[in-house]
C-alpha cells in the first residue's frame, strides 16, 4: 500500500541537504521498524519517493515522502513509531493510505506557499511594502531563469500565483511544478534588483508553509488533503 507522510523540518536540520534528509529517513524508518517495501533485483531499495526538495537553509511545515508499505496497523500508530526516532527539528505532522491511481509526491507537486522574512543586515527602503504589492500587480514580469538546460525567458507573474504583506514578511503562494518551479528569494531577488538595492548574502529567511496538487477543476489542495 502506498502511504504519504507530512513532516516539519526546523532549527538547526535546515542545513542539512537534500539528499541526506532521505538517508536519514531510510534509517529512522529500519529503526521504527516499519514494514517498508524494497525493491527487487541486485540492489535493493526502500520504495520512497520525495516531494519537491526543500533548499539548504530553508525551513518548513509542509514536507511530504511516499513510501510503499507491506503491511500496516494504522496511520497513527506509523506517525507515533516514526516520532520516537526522530532527531529535534523534525516532526512527523500526519499520514495517509493513498488512493493506487494517485500519482508519487514528487510528479504531484503542482505549488507551494511560502512565509519570507528579511536578515537585519537588508536595509529595506520605507516604501518596500507599496512598492513591493505594485510590483506584483503588473501584467508581465519578464525574466531570464537559469535552468539546468541553460537559459530562458519567461514571465515571472505567471508562477506568483499570490504574494501579500504580512507584517514585516512576505506570503507567497508559487508554482512548484517541475516545469517551472518558481523559488521565493528569486521574485525577491527580481524585486530589489529592480530596485538598484544591493543584497548581502543571505538576505531572506524562507519558510515553507504548505505543498500543493491541483485537482480535477485545477483547485490546489495540500498533499495530504
Amino acid at each position: 500500500m502506498k502511504v504519504r507522510i507530512k513532516f516539519s523540518k526546523e532549527g538547526p536540520v535546515r542545513f542539512i541537504g537534500h539528499l541526506d534528509v532521505m538517508r536519514y529517513f531510510q534509517k529512522a524508518i529500519r529503526r521504527a521498524d516499519i514494514d517498508i517495501a524494497y525493491s527487487t533485483g541486485f540492489s535493493p531499495h526502500q520504495i520512497m519517493s520525495f516531494a519537491s526538495p526543500l533548499s539548504v537553509g530553508h525551513t518548513s511545515e509542509g514536507e511530504y515522502f511516499d513510501v510503499e508499505l507491506n503491511s500496516l496497523t494504522c496511520t497513527e500508530d506509523l506517525v507515533d513509531r516514526l516520532n520516537a526516532v526522530m532527531v529535534d527539528g523534525i516532526r512527523i505532522l500526519k499520514a495517509a493510505v493513498l488512493d493506487e491511481k494517485e500519482g508519487n509526491a514528487m510528479a504531484s507537486v503542482a505549488a507551494a506557499s511560502y512565509l519570507v522574512s528579511f536578515s537585519d543586515k537588508l536595509i529595506l527602503p520605507d516604501d518596500w511594502k507599496d512598492r513591493l504589492l505594485a510590483f506584483f500587480g503588473r501584467e508581465s514580469i519578464p525574466v531570464i531563469k537559469k535552468t539546468k538546460k541553460g537559459e530562458k525567458e519567461m514571465n515571472l507573474k505567471e508562477g506568483i500565483y499570490e504574494l501579500e504583506i504580512r507584517g514585516e514578511s512576505v506570503y507567497m503562494l508559487l508554482d512548484a511544478g517541475s516545469g517551472s518551479n518558481i523559488k521565493p528569494g528569486f521574485v525577491l531577488e527580481t524585486f530589489f534588483k529592480g530596485m538598484n538595492t544591493a543584497l548581502p548574502e543571505f538576505p531572506f529567511r524562507v519558510h515553507r508553509l504548505e505543498t500543493y496538487k491541483k485537482k480535477d477543476d485545477g483547485s490546489l489542495v495540500p498533499l495530504i488533503a
